[in-house]
């Protein structure tokens, strides 16, 4: 299988179950997100964060990525502790990972204990550093600085 780049799009930042909520979307070269992949996702996004822990600035971000074939992938990544990042994650149209049909806009809550896959990676990396820059590094945490700094968009993968 050869790699190759998708594309890194920012939607505006949301907020969910009491959370600020970064999005970043990974599209196939030739082919967009579908509206009703978006709208799914965002449908069960909601059970995908975990409440405020009352110290930690209440911030999460998510990828929702479109894979190359039936598949569909949700990461919802929160912050706690300060410092921790917890992921949960909803897929939709990929038998491979237990989803019961191969619809992209089906999500389900995936079982397995995952991160992320090469692509979604490179979104963490931003993110653990933007964390670091406005919320831990400076005297007050910046939550308005951290929601603003995204990940550029374009090609994302090498």
């Amino acid at each position: 299988m050869p790699f190759h780049d998708k594309e890194l799009t920012v939607p505006p930042t949301v907020e969910v179950a009491g959370r600020h909520v970064k999005r970043y979307h990974l599209d196939q070269p030739d082919r967009r997100l579908e509206p009703a992949v978006v709208a799914a996702a965002y449908d069960v996004l909601p059970g995908l964060l975990p409440p405020a822990d009352g110290g930690t600035p209440p911030a999460s971000w998510t990828v929702l990525h479109r894979g190359a074939d039936t598949g569909a992938y949700l990461l919802a990544y929160s912050w706690f502790w300060d410092n921790v990042v917890e992921c949960r994650i909803a897929v939709a149209g990929q038998p491979a990972l237990d989803c019961p049909d191969d619809d992209p806009a089906h999500f389900v809550p995936m079982t397995r204990p995952g991160v992320g896959c090469v692509w979604e990676l490179g979104v963490l990396e931003h993110e653990r550093s933007a964390w670091i820059r406005h919320v831990l590094a400076p005297e007050r945490p910046d939550l308005p600085g951290y929601l603003a700094d995204t990940r550029a968009e374009g090609p994302v993968g090498f």
